[in-house]
């Protein structure tokens, strides 16, 4: 297989602080098999041969499981594969010639660390407001002795299968959360198990959310389309609904 030729401009800075850049990386030694990370991982190799500094990137599972490995490629969060992440982003989905940008994610609640490197604490911290079950259910019981509907189900299994990635952020031009949050709102408000907290779940991680800093949502769909696990804006409808029940609540 011929190789590919592409010219990388990637996102280089030092620290939150520094000031930062992109800089131009020709290469002609791409494979179309590589994943994205692997290529980067190539170029390190490369970068460390000549003694210069590697680019910093996150990564864990590379099974597009841990959400780590994001960045923004050529616009667009994890790049332009529908339902991927970065990790399992192949080079054959570029063309030789091509000009790839690669920086970090864009937020201020996402603060730059090193290069395309961010602190996603913000998401962490989210989660530990609400986005548990603390309340005793009791010991492992069957499957099949809580009945849930099938609708109900697959719903909570979908919401379920966010990674926390932070893609929906990174698209989103207010930096809203609300896909997140309302994946996590949602997937337990559809449980047995998550509703007696339902109420205090949602007011606490809307609260926060707006505590760390991420915008309003503007409901126009940046986040559904750049998810890799094609999370549905249903979530964010969900999320508005709960909070509105648990407001009057409170009020």
């Amino acid at each position: 297989m011929s190789k590919i030729r592409l010219n990388l401009k990637i996102w280089r800075q030092r620290s939150a602080k520094a000031p930062g850049e992109f800089v131009d990386y020709p290469v002609d030694w791409v494979e179309g098999d590589m994943s994205f990370l692997e290529m980067l991982d190539l170029l390190n190799d490369r970068l460390s041969a000549k003694g210069e500094d590697i680019v910093a990137f996150d990564y864990d599972c590379r099974e597009g499981i841990c959400g780590s490995c994001g960045m923004v490629i050529n616009g667009v969060p994890h790049g332009p594969m529908p339902g991927t992440t970065t990790c399992q982003l192949f080079m054959r989905h570029f063309q030789s010639g091509d000009t790839i940008i690669v920086e970090p994610w864009r937020s201020r609640a996402f603060p730059v660390v090193k290069d395309l490197v961010v602190d996603r604490n913000a998401l962490d911290r989210l989660v530990q407001t609400g986005g548990y079950v603390s309340v005793n259910c009791g010991s492992a019981r069957d499957a099949n002795e809580i009945l849930i509907g099938k609708e109900d189900a697959d719903k909570a299994f979908d919401f379920a299968a966010c990674i926390g990635c932070g893609a929906c952020i990174a698209a989103c031009k207010n930096s809203a959360a609300h896909l997140f949050v309302g994946a996590k709102v949602s997937q337990l408000a559809l449980l047995p198990q998550g509703k007696v907290e339902r109420a205090r779940r949602v007011l606490r991680m809307v609260d926060q959310m707006i505590a760390e800093g991420f915008g309003a949502c503007s409901n126009e769909g940046e986040c559904e389309a750049v998810c890799p696990k094609s999370i549905s804006t249903e979530a964010i409808a969900m999320l508005n609904r709960e909070y509105l029940k648990a407001t009057l609540i409170r009020i």
